[in-house]
């Protein structure tokens, strides 16, 4: 090979740098050189993978002023294009396809239970001759399932891997359905359905972790939220039809569910069988060792590989406590509307049993629909501005919902309610995936969803304590008080309303509510003088420099 030609004077980097490659003997030694004076090729190497040797070979022609100028973007733009091609594809192979084949299934069947029991409950104080706020026992006594969920998801994964998860989330929730076939008295059904809150809880937060570190999560998030949503469209329709057409008892329906579930533990247990604590414990290892290489300082993989990554470390980042907030308001609003609707329509808009019953399986459907849709619309422009315009259009469906006395323009209102209601929780978990390092996303994004889905038992108990009081048409403000809260909570996470900038907060480490206090000094800069502008901008960039 041809000796390097020495860089120009006027580049006294280049010529230090050219300085101390002459002094090495051997080409060996020269790559070792290479990379600790070459900054641009130092961080190259654990974004891209590429071997050192590879990197080095075409140093001696780093004369050339349009190397560096190529290799400058490295550091940012290839990140994210190459952690997406390390992650797995949902048909990767026929194991893979069967077990996303049987999540789907599983979300079927817990959107079937919680569609139903909203549709079931004005037969249930019929049956037990009880109140508003004792038959809302069936929601909130859940939440306390979700909560240990939301504890112990990480603890499960950690000792009996997702095979654990896939036989104690059916078991969890046939403890709780036999029970409710067996119609006991109802004291008992709030104590039994701690059992189910805690199996939808771990199954949830456990596939929702698993999918969303799949390549295109978000289509894949719409799917299987989208079959949470058509169980939960066709689950009330099955039931409504059972007692109003065919004239059998609420209890009946239970039946039918126990049946489902009993088939989904045999076939999970076979999908999830060699899904060991081994094979979880690996796939943490790998996760958290590129996000070392990615962070390059160590960053927040500190601890390194062989710990694990607790609940209680990802409680200290705040963003999985926004991500749960949100969930937790959302899914509230979600279930509140399903479970409400019936009774709703009953007492309020004086429709016939069977129409009201149909009113809810619009909503469900409408959601099942959004999801799939729009999950394929969400990632192309960006989920912040996505979910933000979603949520602004609910807030006025929900206004219109609760304004018109019309049962017609009520079902459709809440028919296109829940279309752009669906994509929500998808969109929050992608968000949480691309926020937070890889070694996080179990835990955080389980953390968040099981406690996200404790929002489907407070806030349909709220309404039905404040309801019995007041009735049931405090359902509408408190499901509009609810859509704002939550856009607050959306709003609060960083990365703006461009397409591409969660990633970009990633990198540049914004914190939350980064773009509102940067929102606020805009307003307060447009407010002032001319000077003041001139300042604001001035503090802006001296911000970006810190940054970096």
């Amino acid at each position: 090979m041809a000796s390097p030609t020495a860089p120009p004077p006027s580049d006294p980097e280049k010529m230090d740098h050219h300085q101390i490659h002459n002094v090495q003997p051997a080409p060996t030694i020269s790559n070792n050189t290479n990379h600790d004076h070459d900054p641009e090729k130092s961080l190259a190497i654990p974004i891209d993978g590429e071997p050192k040797s590879k990197t080095t070979t075409a140093h001696p022609f780093s004369e050339q002023e349009s190397e560096p100028e190529l290799e400058q973007p490295n550091p940012n733009s290839p990140q994210q294009p190459d952690h997406d091609q390390k992650k797995t594809t949902w048909n990767a192979s026929r194991t893979s396809i069967f077990r996303f084949l049987l999540i789907c299934y599983s979300f079927i069947l817990m959107g079937m239970s919680d569609g139903a029991i909203g549709a079931l409950i004005p037969y249930l104080e019929t049956y037990y001759s009880i109140s508003y706020t004792i038959v809302s026992l069936v929601f909130l006594s859940p939440f306390i399932g979700y909560l240990l969920a939301a504890l112990f998801n990480n603890l499960i994964h950690h000792h009996f891997g997702q095979r654990g998860v896939a036989i104690l989330g059916p078991v969890c929730r046939l403890i709780g359905f036999i029970p409710m076939a067996c119609h006991l008295p109802y004291p008992a059904l709030p104590v039994v359905m701690l059992f189910t809150g805690f199996g939808n809880g771990i199954e949830d937060s456990a596939w929702n972790a698993w999918v969303g570190n799949m390549r295109n999560a978000n289509e894949l998030l719409g799917i299987i939220h989208g079959c949470y949503g058509l169980g939960a469209t066709i689950g009330p329709l099955i039931a409504t039809s059972m007692v109003t057409k065919g004239g059998l008892e609420w209890y009946t329906f239970y039946y039918v569910i126990v049946g489902l579930n009993g088939s989904e533990l045999v076939a999970m247990t076979a999908a999830f069988w060699t899904a060991t604590k081994e094979v979880y414990r690996a796939g943490i290892a790998e996760s958290e060792s590129e996000a070392e290489d990615v962070a390059g300082d160590g960053g927040e993989n500190e601890g390194g590989t062989n710990k694990r990554t607790t609940t209680r470390t990802v409680m200290r980042d705040p963003i999985p406590w926004i991500v749960a907030m949100f969930l937790l308001g959302y899914v509230g609003a979600e279930v509140s509307l399903g479970g409400w609707i019936v009774t709703f329509m009953l007492k309020v808009r004086h429709a016939e049993p069977f129409n009201a019953g149909l009113t809810v399986t619009f909503f469900w459907l409408g959601l099942t629909v959004g999801r799939v849709v729009l999950g394929f619309i969400t990632g192309r422009i960006g989920e912040k501005v996505a979910i933000s315009v979603y949520l602004l259009l609910c807030i006025a469906l929900q206004l219109l919902y609760w304004l018109v006395p019309s049962f017609v323009a009520s079902a459709i209102f809440v028919s296109f309610l829940g279309f752009f209601l669906g994509p929500l929780f998808p969109a929050a978990i992608v968000s949480a995936t691309k926020l937070l390092p890889p070694g996080y996303h179990v835990s955080a994004i389980g953390f968040a969803a099981a406690f996200g889905g404790g929002g489907a038992a407070i806030f349909p108990f709220a309404v039905g304590a404040i309801a019995q009081k007041k009735g049931v048409a405090v359902l509408q403000p408190i499901v509009l008080a609810i859509l704002v809260f939550i856009l607050l909570m959306w709003w609060l996470l960083p990365g703006g309303l461009k397409p591409g900038g969660l990633e970009r907060a990633r990198e540049n480490r914004e914190k939350v509510g980064h773009e509102v206090r940067k929102g606020f000094r805009w307003l307060k800069g447009k407010a002032g003088s001319p000077n003041s502008r001139l300042s604001f901008v001035h503090t802006e960039s001296a911000a970006g420099v810190n940054r970096v």
